[in-house]
């Protein structure tokens, strides 16, 4: 719709709140004449009132009743623009796109869809009819709207006296106008929308959202950016803080004398599992194992149809940013009640797993349990009191007398008791995991650390320790047993899909790594072990990783649906997500329908084949919304730790190679940064697709994938995320020796390109685009 010119109230005109409050105090009918008349408005004045008056009427403030007079409205126009704002099931919700009532309460819509075939989702913006029903509004779209770019986050800048507007996002090069500033400074972050067409586009300030450089802006960023819900009404509180209160129920399985003991990460705030281990006493099971892997019960407090369970479902997972998380359940359930917790009672999901002595699952079965943690270890920790205590600990032997300064602070009985038997155990999950051959990728995750007040300390790869390796096989094989109970009961699953790579993928693979020497057969039946054997061949190459990259590339998206296919990467028939139902909302649809087929009390839920395909689409979308989210945070804060170092030469690596020039990361840091084309000098360079390298058609000078070389750092963006190097000398490689690390021409009969190009152009060879 295009945006009207509002009246603005001129010198004793009343505000459109005065005009509200005099039109339902009045004792007679209050028309045009009457207001005028109360404030003393004369000549011009009841001109810009007839227009202020119009203008409420189109805002959906007040409505002509019978003789011209007005009354105040609940404020939706008639027709409006609303924008969806929930979509559970059936029931989609929005609000009026723009709302400028003072004192009254954005109305919230329940909107009647005409078919299906036009789903309408969050974030969705609708020409809508509205009605009046009951104690509420009903909206009937009339049509669809572009999401286009009304709303963006950007950076306000002051040049030559006027405002601009600077968007974050990497790819916004613009800067626009800003028409209404609406209290906002030079420097500030602010929510802002656009309008207007070609190169008369405004930017209208519709909220402040503060200093981009403050501690936790780079996660606000990402929050309104992505439009994550980070607020959870007080209705919704409320309802947590009733379902909290609730005692554990009865017929639950005692676990609390088992020493069952959560590793997670130093900073973790929410507890989902727990483990345990013992040698097996079943002698059908000699040199077995007996496990449990304890979930928090969060199906017991959450259930279906519920406040909290719409708003779980709307969220779809926690969102973890390096200063802040964003749970998808309100904190008094996720970081307290249902969190697993040492020395107190909780209520749990508990998986009991038979395994033999090869790590194969023979058996399972699931049960409700009160357990009553023996301890809450950091991974670190956990790994640092197995390696000090070595061989000293013995399974069957009295508690361990190592030091318990040597043990990272972990009391010596518990090593013994708990353990020395879980990383046994582990052991042989391990055995039939290397049998299994799944996808096996060890690429470095950056972890960002902060000091107290939010300020960048350091960016550094986090350690892969075998107390992370343990716990993801005790999650895994939990995982496989929740799907296989399932399906034994003929119950619904939300299985975890994974499909294998496409072949036009694998094509792409083969072209890349012929360049490197590494055959890749397309005939044969590609299994994770394919590629498992690929890396073996690569060995300690310098490209190593390089081609784990590639090959992580080369995968599919995983996602969340009602039909099996199996897990590709995990090489398992049948996976579903069990373990993590805090955080999660597939693991919580999954605990339900556990709980239903197992008859294990309140909580359970069966849904529909239809019902089940609809939220794996919708909670799939949600996951890669969090996982972008995530990673664009982790890009500004990098950008914000490099920020100090512009001008500086530094190690780096190409990880990208495109026709327009090349990405390099900073070693040991991350952050990808472009290496434009034009900033390579005179020479002519030619673009090898397949082999993702460009050649210098003069010196045979190469930028190739996973090549090291020294690459200066010219501009870092903390808003934007977004990195720019440059050759060490400023110049390309056609004015100077071939850059440190650059690789030599191979031989071969020259090229002959009939078309020249400009300076710093890149000449495309390969399929076409």
């Amino acid at each position: 719709m295009a945006k009207q010119n509002k009246a603005k109230p001129a010198p004793g005109m009343p505000t459109r709140q005065q005009i509200l409050d005099f039109i339902t105090s009045s004792d007679q009918p209050a028309g045009k004449r009457e207001i005028a008349r109360a404030f003393g408005l004369a000549g011009q004045e009841k001109i810009a009132l007839k227009a202020l008056l119009r203008d409420m009427a189109d805002e959906g403030l007040i409505d002509s009743a019978p003789g011209r007079a007005f009354h105040k409205m609940g404020g939706v126009p008639k027709v409006t623009v609303l924008r969806v704002t929930d979509a559970d099931g059936d029931t989609v919700w929005a609000v009026p796109e723009r709302w400028e009532a003072e004192g009254v309460p954005v109305p919230r819509l329940r909107v009647r869809e005409r078919s299906r075939s036009g789903a309408l989702g969050v974030g969705d913006r609708i020409l809508a009819r509205t009605e009046e029903a009951g104690n509420g509004w009903i909206a009937h779209p009339m049509k669809k709207l572009a999401k286009g770019e009304e709303a963006m986050l950007g950076v306000v800048k002051e040049e030559g006296g006027r405002l601009y507007l600077q968007g974050v996002e990497k790819k916004e090069r613009n800067s626009y106008v800003i028409s209404e500033r609406n209290g906002a400074e030079p420097g500030d972050l602010v929510l802002a929308e656009k309008s207007g067409r070609g190169p008369r586009i405004f930017a209208k300030v519709i909220e402040v959202l503060g200093d981009p450089f403050a501690p936790r802006s780079f996660s606000l960023i990402a929050i309104h950016r992505h439009s994550i819900p980070n607020v959870f009404s007080d209705e919704l509180l409320d309802e947590a803080e009733r379902v909290a209160k609730q005692d554990l129920g009865k017929g639950r399985e005692d676990l609390r004398d088992i020493p069952i003991v959560a590793i997670d990460p130093s900073d973790a705030r929410d507890h989902d599992d727990a483990v345990w281990a013992a040698p097996d006493d079943d002698p059908k099971n000699e040199g077995g194992w007996k496990a449990i892997v304890a979930i928090a019960d969060v199906s017991f407090y959450v259930r279906p149809g519920s406040l909290l369970d719409r708003e779980a479902r709307k969220r779809g997972n926690s969102v973890y940013f390096p200063d802040r998380v964003v749970p998808m359940l309100p904190e008094i359930l996720s970081a307290d009640v249902c969190s697993l917790k040492e020395g107190v009672d909780r209520a749990a999901m508990a998986c009991h797993l038979q395994i033999s002595a090869r790590g194969e699952i023979k058996s399972w079965r699931f049960t409700r349990a009160v357990v009553r943690l023996a301890a809450n270890i950091a991974y670190e920790d956990a790994q640092a009191a197995i390696d000090a205590a070595g061989e000293k600990v013995d399974v069957a032997s009295s508690p361990c007398a190592m030091p318990a300064e040597e043990l990272a602070g972990v009391d010596p009985a518990l090593v013994d008791s708990t353990l020395r038997p879980l990383w046994a155990c582990w052991r042989a999950l391990n055995k039939a995991r290397d049998k299994r051959e799944p996808l096996d990728l060890d690429l470095p995750e950056r972890r960002i650390v902060l000091d107290e007040k939010g300020r960048i300390l350091s960016v550094a790869p986090r350690e892969r320790l075998d107390a992370h390796k343990l716990i993801e096989d005790y999650m895994i094989a939990a995982n496989v047993a929740a799907a296989k109970a399932l399906e034994g009961r003929k119950a619904p699953v939300m299985y975890r899909v994974h499909e294998p790579p496409s072949r036009e993928k694998l094509v792409a693979l083969k072209e890349y790594l012929k360049t490197l020497d590494v055959e890749f057969a397309l005939g044969q039946v590609i299994r994770p072990s394919t590629f498992n054997h690929v890396l073996e061949r690569v060995g300690e190459a310098e490209f190593r990783a390089e081609v784990m990259t590639q090959v992580l590339r080369t995968q599919t998206q995983a996602y969340y649906g009602s039909q099996n296919a199996g897990h590709f990467g995990l090489a398992l028939g049948s996976y579903a997500h069990f373990t993590s139902p805090i955080r999660r909302y597939a693991d919580l649809v999954v605990h339900r329908a556990l709980v239903e087929s197992n008859k294990l009390g309140p909580g359970g839920e069966l849904p529909s084949d239809p019902e089940m395909e609809k939220t794996g689409e919708v909670i799939s979308q949600l996951e890669r919304r969090a996982m972008e989210a995530e990673r664009e945070t982790i890009d500004r804060y990098v950008a914000a730790y490099l920020s100090a170092h512009v001008g500086e030469v530094m190690e780096a690596r190409i990880t990208g190679v495109q026709n327009f020039g090349f990405f390099a990361t900073v070693d040991g840091v991350g952050g990808d940064g472009l290496v434009p084309a034009r900033d390579l000098g005179r020479e002519y360079f030619r673009y090898d697709e397949a082999a993702q390298k460009l050649v210098g058609e003069e010196t045979g000078a190469e930028f190739a994938l996973g090549q090291r070389l020294k690459l200066k750092l010219v501009e870092a963006n903390p808003i934007s995320g977004a990195l720019r190097f440059e050759l060490p000398d400023g110049k390309g490689s056609g004015s100077g020796p071939r850059p440190e690390g650059g690789r030599p021409r191979k031989p071969g009969p020259p090229r002959v390109l009939k078309r020249r190009g400009r300076p710093g152009n890149i000449k495309h060879q390969g399929k076409k685009r």
